[in-house]
């Protein structure tokens, strides 16, 4: 593996994330140009609490115009107010057709489903975008090491990482390039543990992924790239 791939990867896994992200919205209508609202009451229905919108506009980065857009268009989509696992895998394998985006999907809706209830409310979306989109470097970072930290024990360990990197292979099929070879993945690891695994423990600890990330100027960028798009 050449030099610099590892850190390649690593990029192409944020930018794959934010990317999913927002072809998520799509689907799910949540990204309109439509100025449609829905009102407070209608809201609360779903959210199970009267406080809902104002709640959730004090809780997020969005203003209460954007959450009522966002709300609209969610209904639409999802009458029943949330979104199962196999749904959200359906969605992930029309964004990547020539892959197998279910692993994948899978650890992702582990991430948005905070609350691991087995499904994803309009609250959880919420919660999520506002980090990926309008977050903070950190919070953005925090969030994505919570997606690689498959075990929730607050670290990354080589079983999780090498188990996320044949997920981002598998999600990507044929358009991988370079294609892999046998140990290509165990490469790919290494190298990401080269890189963050800062006093050679075995594992990446929140503190020493934050630090690693904001060393790497193509990460810093990515993370900016989707900043307001809505």
């Amino acid at each position: 593996m050449e030099e610099g791939e590892g850190e390649g990867l690593q990029t192409l896994a944020i930018v794959l994330l934010l990317c999913g992200a927002l072809k998520l919205l799509h689907t799910l209508g949540l990204i309109s140009t439509e100025d449609r609202v829905c009102d407070d009451l209608e809201l609360s229905v779903v959210c199970h609490r009267p406080e809902a919108l104002d709640l959730l506009e004090a809780q997020s980065n969005f203003n209460r115009k954007e959450l009522q857009v966002l709300y609209r268009g969610f209904k639409n989509e999802c009458p029943s107010g949330v979104v199962n696992e196999e749904t959200f895998k359906q969605i992930y394998s029309q964004f990547f057709p020539h892959g197998d985006a279910s692993t994948y999907a899978h650890y992702l809706f582990n991430a948005f489903d905070s609350s691991q209830s087995g499904s994803i409310k309009f609250e959880d979306f919420i919660t999520a975008l506002s980090i990926l989109l309008r977050g903070t470097t950190t919070e953005k970072l925090q969030w994505t090491f919570n997606l690689y930290d498959i075990n929730k024990d607050g670290y990354i360990n080589k079983e999780e990482m090498t188990d996320i990197v044949k997920a981002i292979y598998d999600m990507m099929g044929r358009f991988t390039y370079p294609a892999l070879k046998t140990d290509t993945t165990k490469q790919h690891v290494d190298a990401f543990f080269q890189k963050m695994d800062k006093n050679r423990d075995g594992v990446v600890t929140l503190d020493e992924f934050i630090l690693s990330c904001q060393e790497d100027e193509n990460i810093m960028r990515s993370l900016q790239l989707f900043e307001n798009v809505i």
